[in-house]
């Protein structure tokens, strides 16, 4: 009878080890990784993020100043687009532009939005993207 009570009282906090052992996969999992997306609508200008869009991409970064990812995110897209003459890296302040992030439905920083000639949104990457994602959803647009 008493191990049934010892039981009674550790179950929960079981499930919540569980639930969150499961949230904490699923969140380490999703983060960082280009999502592509179906091209439709109206694409970004250049007035709208504050700087010229690529002749054939353009990765649209989403700060905030207490971000320790979004610094490395930033030094890997400067790498990244140093070596290519037809994209641009364009990084927005998160924090001064809310009406931007709520349209575009930035949730989280850093947010790398990448955009094709046209400024359409073709892939997004929550979180600090790899380095071999970026150049794959790169070569993916033409």
């Amino acid at each position: 009878m008493a191990q049934t009570t010892l039981v009674k009282s550790f179950l929960p906090i079981l499930i919540v080890l569980g639930a969150a052992t499961a949230y904490g996969l699923w969140y380490q999992k999703s983060r960082g990784k280009i999502q592509a997306k179906a091209i439709s609508g109206k694409g970004l200008t250049a007035s709208i993020i504050g700087g010229d869009l690529g002749s054939r991409a353009t990765l649209v970064q989403f700060s905030s100043a207490f971000c320790t990812p979004c610094r490395a995110t930033r030094t890997l897209l400067e790498n990244v687009v140093a070596g290519l003459n037809d994209v641009r890296h364009v990084e927005i302040d998160a924090e001064t532009n809310l009406e931007l992030v709520r349209k575009l439905d930035i949730r989280s920083t850093p947010t790398t939005l990448i955009l094709n000639s046209s400024g359409v949104e073709v892939g997004r990457a929550v979180g600090a993207p790899k380095r071999d994602q970026v150049f794959a959803a790169l070569a993916a647009i033409k």
